[in-house]
């Protein structure tokens, strides 16, 4: 059974920093572009960033690419984001999504992604 499951969200001031997990389970990761999302309360869902499964290429949207790090541990089945200088309006549950695939020129789009993980609430506020 395919699963993705997030941790790492939490309360952080504007400023600070966090890293999130994805830790795969029933696939193996590395054979997968994995996504990860954002979505605000009344928003919608946005890309934030991609790793592809061939190359390891990595794609960011424009607001968060010198901010966000993406990479992957291959021994851990596990994908991280690594979320620096975080602002008020980072604030959103972010996702991560695997799809075999995507990634290869952008980020694609939510709906083109196959699995999903329950998402982890990230807050950044003072």
């Amino acid at each position: 059974q395919v699963q993705l499951v997030e941790s790492g969200g939490g309360l952080v001031q504007p400023g600070g920093s966090l890293r999130l997990s994805c830790a795969a389970s029933g696939f193996t990761a590395h054979y997968y572009a994995i996504g990860w999302f954002r979505q605000a309360p009344g928003k919608e869902r946005e890309g934030v960033s991609c790793i592809s499964s061939s190359d390891g290429r990595t794609y960011y949207a424009d607001s968060m690419k010198d901010r966000f790090t993406i990479s992957r541990d291959n021994a851990k089945n596990t994908v991280y984001l690594q979320m620096n200088s975080l602002k008020p309006e980072d604030t959103a549950v972010y996702y991560c999504a695997a799809d075999l695939w995507l990634c290869q020129d952008g980020l694609g789009s939510p709906g083109e992604y196959d699995y999903w993980g329950q998402g982890t609430q990230v807050t950044v506020s003072s």
